[in-house]
């Protein structure tokens, strides 16, 4: 994976959403970061955009009217060829039948568990 210009977080969560912002500058990301408190709304957005800068998608789960693995679904047509674009499953939930369900969608990338953590941001950061 490529290191990212940008950050995408798609979380209903206004408070959640504040807090993964902080954390990712915490970890020395300068770049764009855009906050989507709606499938629809991240949706509409990447129909709109290229997707050639390479940017990282971190996506809830449990968010009301789309879920995040329904937008996972919606979106895998519009990012399936897009080798630039990384979208990782960010959740409070740690369930089995959530990491089989993550498993069984190719577009999703990776699971990770609330709080996301500035370590972890850095530790992507530098493997790009």
């Amino acid at each position: 994976m490529t290191a990212p210009d940008r950050f995408i977080l798609i979380d209903d969560n206004e408070a959640d959403n504040v807090f993964h912002e902080i954390m990712i500058r915490r970890a020395g990301f300068t770049g764009d970061i855009i906050v989507f408190e709606s499938g629809f709304e991240a949706l509409s957005f990447l129909q709109a955009d290229a997707l050639t800068i390479p940017t990282c998608i971190y996506l809830d789960i449990n968010m009301p009217l789309m879920d995040g693995f329904e937008f996972a679904l919606e979106a895998t047509p519009l990012l399936a060829d897009k080798s630039a674009v990384v979208l990782l499953m960010l959740t409070s939930s740690d369930s089995p039948r959530d990491r089989a369900r993550v498993a069984d969608i190719p577009l999703i990338q990776g699971f990770v568990t609330k709080p996301l953590l500035a370590d972890t941001v850095r530790n992507m950061l530098q493997r790009g």
